[in-house]
């Protein structure tokens, strides 16, 4: 079975994801849809044939450590993946999600005006947050890239693994991968400090060490983007307190409240009015309100900030779903199932 080709009828049918698992056809998701590819059934052997096509010995000795891995693949002329290899069930099963070749523009991600205002920061924290496959990757790309045609500035990434390619144009940019080129995001975050940089992207903000690191660049006079897996502004300053051991968490609080410049929280819906996806954003600024409210340990008020700050560009998750329901996008199923108040949400629906 040809992995190449496999790839090339899942980008024709616009999947975002390829599933290879052994026992099973090839799966691809479309629109959320799970459907089928007409392959034969992947043998165990198979499988294995697929990870070692697309594997390089680095890869192949952490899977036999651990059993999970993750790389990208690049195909010429079809585009990049990236990929995870993992063990189920004594077999190989791979997870492959298709990454876009051209780095969409910020106006066609149907993002709010004020996402644009971000990249004119001098310096700070923002953080882009939502599940697994909301966008979030897509849209700090979508920034960086913006920032790259803007400024005349140096820009380093740490990615696992790196997803767009990102071409320097006025910006000097340098991406660096987990595994090949650092071990760990807190590795290379320490040291990316003495590489000169005007604007660093983190991967992912998942461990203590990653977590106080991108603080301590923003807290230095750099301008930090970097994600977590959290749905809404006030659960993601939560996290991040909730990372610190209990005798640090009121100075880690004066800390982010002093770095923090916004949260962007991305849920993706299914379109009703045409094919494709389209997201619902959440928006906080970091107002003098919000930073005092974080230090002061009092994140449950953060909803009440954002919903009456809407004239600066904030806004809070169920107000962005009604407003994509109201102009057609999606539908109220969809909008009621995904809101952080589902009651709420169906009053303001019905209103």
């Amino acid at each position: 079975m040809d992995l190449d080709t496999i790839l090339k009828t899942a980008m024709d049918n616009d999947a975002s994801d390829i599933h290879l698992i052994a026992g099973h056809k090839p799966m691809v998701r479309i629109h959320t849809t799970m459907t089928p590819l007409d392959y034969p059934v992947i043998t165990p052997e198979g499988a294995k044939r697929l990870f070692e096509h697309m594997a390089r010995d680095v890869h192949l000795d952490r899977f036999s450590e651990v059993q999970d891995v993750d790389f990208s693949y690049e195909v010429p002329g079809l585009g990049r993946f990236r990929v995870n290899v993992h063990s189920q069930r004594g077999a190989v099963g791979i997870a492959m999600r298709a990454i876009k070749d051209k780095i969409p523009p910020m106006e066609m991600l149907n993002l709010p005006d004020v996402i644009e205002r971000l990249t004119y920061l001098p310096r700070g924290l923002v953080l882009v947050t939502g599940d697994t496959g909301s966008g979030k990757s897509t849209s700090l790309a979508s920034m960086i890239n913006a920032m790259n045609q803007r400024y005349h500035k140096h820009i380093i990434t740490l990615e696992d693994p790196i997803e767009y390619s990102l071409v320097s144009n006025k910006c000097v940019i340098e991406q660096r991968e987990l595994g090949a080129d650092c071990p760990t995001f807190a590795s290379g975050l320490r040291h990316v400090l003495r590489q000169d940089p005007d604007i660093i992207l983190v991967g992912e903000m998942r461990d203590l060490e990653t977590t106080a690191a991108a603080i301590t660049a923003a807290e230095t006079g750099h301008l930090v983007f970097s994600t977590l897996h959290t749905n809404s502004a006030a659960s993601t300053v939560d996290r991040i307190i909730d990372m610190y051991p209990a005798n640090q968490q009121n100075q880690i609080r004066s800390m982010l409240a002093g770095t923090i410049q916004a949260v962007v929280s991305q849920t993706l819906f299914r379109r009703a009015d045409a094919k494709g996806m389209v997201p619902a954003v959440e928006v906080m600024l970091a107002t003098s309100a919000v930073r005092n409210l974080i230090r002061e340990a009092r994140t449950f008020e953060i909803p009440n900030v954002i919903e009456t700050n809407r004239a600066m560009g904030m806004m809070t998750l169920d107000n962005a779903i009604s407003q994509l329901y109201f102009n057609g996008m999606i539908s109220r199923e969809d909008a009621i199932a995904q809101a952080n108040h589902p009651e709420k949400l169906e009053r303001m629906l019905a209103a």
